[in-house]
């Protein structure tokens, strides 16, 4: 299965006819014609790019908040700011609106962070640590914040260099983001060390990073892609692992139907709690921002994995 959704097609012609457009409006924000033009494909670039741009750019999200980011398709007036922005900071594969975009209007702007970013674990048709076919590499490194840090590293070097004269402030400002990543990362280790249960059931393989990181083991009852259907085959031998393997909590997610986690969940006596996969904040986030959302999660993890 190919990660990606069909990208939408975009005739040149209406990206020209609102490039003006776009460019306006950047110009129109409050002091962002002096500033960097940072277009950002989803939620936790987004949330980095702004973290280690701060005053000196002007940060445009993709994709909304509360959209799946493996759904999004692109307005020709989004296209147009993104052809008119300085930097555009972007996952290569995981969006493929996107990288059709970037690759038509965007090339010299281009910044993909998947080298740096550390894509070593296979994405998977099905969910789960255990399913067979596999479909190139899992693309949610950000629920991981060593990988993350990576990034964050890896933009402010990418800002540096398309505004030197500030350079030293990107820098200074990825390292101090890079503090707060590694505070994370401890906190994720100390709390996740010692619990009952190291499988989780999860909504869509999402958090393999994460598990992978802190020594877990993950069971999606999709794949990487949130809107695939499992089968009744996939179904029933995930709530034989559940039952199998003794785990008490399975996990739906904030932007998908929380049905088929609470169908498990019925079948073997379990509990339903929220992970967040940290695709989109809205108002119903457990937090504000990455860092208050992640903490939220690892609160979820320790009650449901039974950490001590």
């Amino acid at each position: 299965m190919d990660l990606t959704r069909p990208a939408l097609v975009l005739g040149a012609a209406a990206v020209l006819a609102v490039t003006g457009c776009g460019s306006d409006s950047a110009a129109t924000d409050a002091g962002s014609s002096e500033r960097l033009r940072v277009t950002a494909a989803f939620y936790p670039l987004q949330w980095a790019s702004e973290r280690v741009g701060g005053d000196h750019v002007v940060v445009r999200g993709l994709t909304k908040p509360g959209a799946e980011p493996h759904d999004l398709e692109l307005t020709p007036k989004a296209v147009a700011e993104l052809a008119a922005s300085d930097v555009v900071v972007y996952l290569e594969g995981f969006q493929p609106a996107v990288d059709e975009a970037v690759d038509t209007q965007a090339k010299d702007a281009a910044f993909d962070v998947s080298p740096s970013a550390d894509l070593t674990l296979a994405a998977t048709e099905e969910g789960g640590d255990h399913a067979g076919e596999t479909s190139g590499k899992d693309p949610h490194f950000w629920l991981d914040p060593v990988r993350l840090t990576g990034v964050a590293t890896a933009i402010g070097e990418r800002l540096a260099a398309a505004d030197p004269e500030n350079a030293t402030d990107y820098r200074a400002a990825a390292a101090a983001l890079g503090k707060d990543l590694g505070a994370l990362h401890d906190e994720f280790a100390a709390g996740l060390e010692q619990c009952r249960s190291d499988e989780l059931v999860t909504g869509h393989a999402a958090f393999g990073y994460l598990a992978d990181r802190y020594g877990l083991g993950q069971e999606g009852i999709t794949g990487v892609s949130p809107d695939a259907e499992p089968n009744a085959a996939t179904l029933r031998e995930l709530t034989e692992h559940v039952r199998d393997a003794g785990v008490t909590t399975v996990y739906a997610e904030t932007l998908v139907s929380p049905a088929l986690a609470e169908t498990i969940a019925r079948e073997t006596g379990a509990h339903v709690a929220v992970l967040d996969p940290l695709e989109g904040i809205t108002e119903e986030s457990a937090g504000a921002d990455y860092l208050e959302v992640m903490r939220a999660n690892l609160s979820a993890l320790r009650e449901g994995q039974q950490c001590t």
